[in-house]
């Protein structure tokens, strides 16, 4: 079998994340970790030692509700500074966040929630409680915005949670385990049994130890962010990629759905490192052709790299920057890896399918199939309740089975094809075209074939005989 290892050794990885939390705390603590627009549309953030202030409160105050160790908290809601603490909160005192898309519909929130095995709860408000059906296992349920007291008696509002008490210099325990479950993520696209990706404080922390050698960050550093927290690539690499580095999060206000809006907080921001998708890039790169004022905003010099993944960006986008000397970085990597197994090198020119270099401590290598494998300690310990999945996800000398089938070339990795066809939109929505072509067929009795494709287009396609 071929394998590709980075030239880079890995170094020392922080062994939980209330270690990262503690020490950024003490480093960074008058410095803003995280910013959000008000009703006034104004910036307001928080400063380091607030922010793990409050999160020494929630985890406190969570105890009172007879939380503990191991113990799994659902996440149903959109990004916001109050999930961040919360979330940091269950994490770093020994829980394992479950984060879910924040406006799934009633059958499928309940799905999720049900099969977490969740003891608690936390939602963002009306919509979210409105989709609930009564599920015994949930003990406690939080709200993070305001809601009726009257109609929802048994809601804990967030403002309880961030209480000062008297037990929270104990609540956090800086003695977690680097293989501790910490975050359970559902992957994308999933349909039938749920696959629950349970991944550990090593797989988080060890690759932002690998991301230190090969990027210059720092607290000096602004992310404008809009992607959401339940997906692997905003509330994994992005997130904690700011965080790690003491770096300033600002949400953008949008949420990434409107491009001039996203547009005009560059303005304010002028983000230092931006993450996104093909689609949005090409939206932006839009908006700024004939307004030079635009243009020169946009493509700034402070601007130190983009990101982008979940679908190969079109080289004549990536030249658009390119040819303004701002760094192009592609990578590519699944939930569970974490998400990052590779990354491009910005001083070669971009070659469309090749994904880079893996990370290091992680290892790729090409099975006799053509499948790429991997290994590392970014890979997740097993899908969580879920014995089919995982009877064929490692290979029996332990390596990771991406289903994805790949080529090694001189600049690294090069994806091919995906071995069950999955493949992705423009803007990193996942399609399996095998359901739709038989929901296709099944619906109408004079169409004998469905071919489905549109990898990288912004909607399939479905040619029909």
């Amino acid at each position: 079998m071929k394998e590709l290892r980075s030239e880079h050794a890995l170094g020392n990885v922080i062994q939980n994340i209330t270690l990262m939390l503690e020490g950024n705390a003490q480093r960074f603590a008058d410095r803003v970790v995280y910013q959000q627009q008000n009703a006034a549309g104004d910036y307001v953030g928080i400063v380091w030692k607030d922010l793990f202030n409050d999160v020494k409160n929630i985890a406190a105050n969570l105890k009172s509700f007879g939380f503990k160790q191991g113990d799994k908290v659902v996440f149903f809601a959109q990004n916001s500074q109050r999930m961040l603490e919360f979330e940091l909160a269950v994490m770093a005192s020994g829980g394992i966040a479950v984060p879910i898309f924040a406006f799934f519909k009633q059958e499928t929130a309940n799905l999720l929630i049900n099969h977490s095995e969740a003891r608690f709860l936390v939602v963002a408000g009306d919509y979210q409680l409105q989709q609930l059906d009564n599920n015994p296992k949930i003990e406690h349920k939080f709200s993070l915005d305001e809601v009726d007291a009257e109609r929802y008696p048994d809601v804990i509002p967030f403002s309880k949670m961030v209480v000062e008490h008297p037990d929270k210099e104990q609540a956090l325990d800086r003695e977690l385990k680097a293989d501790d479950l910490c975050l359970y993520m559902y992957t994308s696209g999933t349909m039938g049994t749920p696959k629950c990706v349970q991944l550990m404080h090593r797989n988080i922390l060890s690759q932002q130890a690998a991301l230190a050698t090969l990027w210059d960050l720092n607290e000096n550093d602004r992310f404008l962010a809009y992607l959401p927290w339940h997906h692997s690539f905003g509330g994994i690499f992005e997130l904690f990629t700011a965080l790690y580095n003491g770096a300033t999060y600002s949400l953008e206000s949008s949420f990434g759905k409107d491009p001039k809006s996203i547009m005009e907080n560059w303005k304010v921001i002028k983000p230092t490192i931006f993450f996104s998708v093909p689609k949005v890039y090409q939206a932006l790169v839009d908006l700024t052709r004939g307004d030079k004022e635009a243009e020169d905003r946009f493509f700034n010099s402070g601007l130190k790299f983009i990101f982008t993944a979940a679908a190969a960006l079109p080289i004549r986008l990536s030249d658009e920057f390119e040819k303004r000397n701002i760094t192009v970085i592609e990578g590519w990597g699944l939930t569970e890896t974490s998400p990052c197994c590779t990354l491009t090198d910005p001083s070669l020119k971009r070659d469309t399918g090749v994904v880079g270099m893996p990370i290091p401590g992680t290892f790729v290598r090409i099975a006799d199939d053509d499948e790429i494998q991997v290994k590392g300690p970014n890979v997740m310990r097993s899908y969580f309740k879920n014995d089919e999945a995982n009877k064929d996800t490692f290979t029996e000398d332990g390596w990771y089975r991406t289903g994805d089938v790949g080529a090694i070339t001189e600049n690294g990795l090069k994806l091919v094809a995906r071995k069950d066809r999955i493949f992705k939109l423009s803007n990193g929505e996942k399609v399996v075209p095998t359901d739709l072509e038989q929901k296709i067929e099944k619906h109408c009795h004079y169409v004998q074939y469905a071919v489905v494709s549109g990898s990288g287009e912004e909607h399939p396609v479905a040619l029909i005989f």
